[in-house]
């Protein structure tokens, strides 16, 4: 399989969020109520690599944003001596080629009485820079600290928060199994929505290319893997195709970003750690929708189905990340589910209603 290197494309300054210092917190694009910071890991080493130019500070961050609804007009204050209820919180990880978008997963888990926080990883979303190859990494361990960085933020934020609960979708479901295997006792219960938990192809493909794969990692970790340029996912999302939402060109593009060598030899090690089996010791509910879409070109199929991952391999996979697995179908849900038509999103939603008022203490079902 050849591989090639390429330079990435150019972005004006103006495509990328403002870093601010970290407990600032300042107004996100996404409108009223929410509110992001910057978590920072010193300069970023990519920023001295020959042949690249940064003008100005080259700090490494991730971003936390963070949701807080303003109370109704008229709402009346507690009563002082009322039982306080137990406070949550929720921290959402994006998958690849993505940023937190979605302001109604804010707004649901809110309505079930928990604070919502969303994480842009470093190299992703508002924290990509000009200088940055998008979401590269070598090792998906780098992605600790950012993690890290987003919980101590949250405790420092919410003072009496009691529980944490961590969301991830894609490739961030993949980073957060892989975390919270290697931390136990950090959070208190793991929600992953189509998680990418083995290669397309299951192992057989994810043996083989792994063999060609790392080779070239070791020796070119940037350079390009070939795969085919397809926007079935992205079609089924943006509001300029057929799907719903809008999107950041940049943040969220048509065909993804490129694929490295050394990114893809990352996500077939995190593949085979998943296979061989994790111990995480928190409830685990795990979204699919309940079949994959399969089509060299874009149909209406794409927006009922999954187009990314094979969920009845993703399905097997989950019942290896520990003892008390849930797995939930979502009839004609796509890759994101709560971003698929609003009855196979609604049906995503109830699910997790259900489950989480049955696990997490403290959060209640409304009417």
């Amino acid at each position: 399989m050849p591989i090639r290197d390429t330079e990435s494309a150019h972005h004006e300054p103006a495509d990328y969020a403002r870093t601010v210092p970290e407990g600032t917190w300042v107004a996100d694009h996404l409108g009223r109520g929410y509110s992001y910071t910057s978590l920072h890991h010193g300069r970023d080493p990519e920023a001295d690599e020959p042949g690249v130019d940064v003008d100005g500070p080259a700090d490494l961050v991730a971003t936390l944003v963070r949701y807080r609804p303003e109370p109704e007009l008229f709402e009346l204050p507690r009563w002082p001596f009322a039982r306080r209820r137990p406070r949550t919180a929720v921290l959402y990880v994006h998958g690849w080629s993505d940023y937190f978008y979605n302001t109604e997963i804010a707004d649901f888990w809110d309505g079930l009485g928990a604070r919502f926080y969303a994480l842009d990883f470093r190299r992703y979303g508002r924290s990509l820079r000009p200088w940055q190859t998008p979401g590269f990494t070598t090792d998906l361990a780098e992605y600790d600290s950012d993690l890290e960085s987003a919980l101590r933020t949250i405790r420092e934020d919410l003072a009496d928060v009691e529980r944490i609960i961590l969301a991830g979708h894609s490739t961030g479901g993949l980073i957060a199994s892989l975390w919270v295997d290697r931390n136990p006792g950090r959070v208190d219960a793991l929600v992953l929505n189509s998680p990418w938990l083995e290669t397309h192809g299951s192992w057989v493909v994810r043996l083989a290319a792994a063999g060609i794969v790392d080779r070239v990692a070791r020796r070119r970790p940037k350079a390009l893997v070939p795969l085919p340029d397809v926007d079935f996912y992205w079609q089924s999302l943006s509001r300029q195709a057929s799907g719903q939402w809008d999107l950041h060109p940049l943040w969220r593009p048509r065909y993804a970003f490129p694929i490295r060598a050394g990114w893809m030899a990352a996500i077939l090690e995190g593949h085979a750690r998943v296979a061989a089996g994790l111990h995480i010791d928190v409830p685990i509910l795990v979204l699919t929708s309940d079949h994959t879409v399969i089509s060299t070109h874009f149909t209406p199929e794409h927006l009922q189905g999954d187009s990314v991952i094979e969920v009845d391999v993703t399905r097997q996979r989950a019942l290896r990340l520990g003892p008390e697995v849930t797995v939930v179908s979502v009839p004609d849900a796509t890759h994101d589910l709560f971003a698929s038509k609003p009855a196979p999103r609604a049906a995503a939603y109830s699910a997790i209603r259900r489950w989480a008022t049955g696990y997490v203490s403290g959060l209640s079902a409304p009417d």
